[in-house]
């Protein structure tokens, strides 16, 4: 003899799926910045050998670049026209959790303009030397992941993460 769903039994299955929905959909949020920082961080990696590839064919000197621009129009001294020849795609400028600023200026990424035009090799600001891994090169233009994560950067040893320390006092 064939058993039917009471309604009662639907109703405990429904709640039930809406419970692990509950616990499920957040997690999914969670994973997807992480992967979106994660990519973000690649991106960053991808634009230090951009720079490197510049510095190769500019006699080891970085690019003489202002730290971006507010809108597409005007302005080709940044960083996502003077290396578009060194990357594969423009959407190598894009950080995937920047929902505003690629789309308004052509980049989600400024450029450290302290250092702008300096031999490589010779990097000095605030008293850090090039070999440091303080120094910033690239960062977010904003905190796309989160106040908590807060900013990625790229060093000019050409690391990457979101941590930026500007001590310069001796180790």
């Amino acid at each position: 003899m064939k058993r039917g769903w009471t309604l009662q039994e639907l109703l405990i299955a429904l709640v039930i799926i809406a419970a692990l929905a509950g616990i499920g959909f957040p997690m999914i949020g969670k994973f997807k910045k992480t992967a979106q920082r994660a990519t973000c961080l690649n991106a960053l990696r991808n634009l230090g050998t951009a720079v490197e590839g510049y510095t190769v064919d500019h006699q080891g000197f970085l690019p003489d670049l202002k730290m971006g621009r507010s809108s597409k129009v005007g302005g080709d001294n940044v960083l996502e026209v003077a290396l578009l020849d060194y990357v594969d795609d423009p959407m190598a400028f894009k950080c995937p959790a920047d929902d505003d600023e690629f789309e308004k200026t052509g980049s989600s990424y400024h450029w450290n303009s302290l250092i702008s035009g300096m031999p490589q090799t010779q990097v000095t600001i605030f008293g850090m030397e090039s070999e440091s891994d303080r120094i910033p090169l690239i960062a977010d233009k904003e905190a796309f992941h989160g106040e908590e994560e807060g900013t990625n950067f790229l060093f000019i040893d050409m690391s990457a993460g979101k941590r930026l320390n500007l001590d310069v006092r001796s180790r």
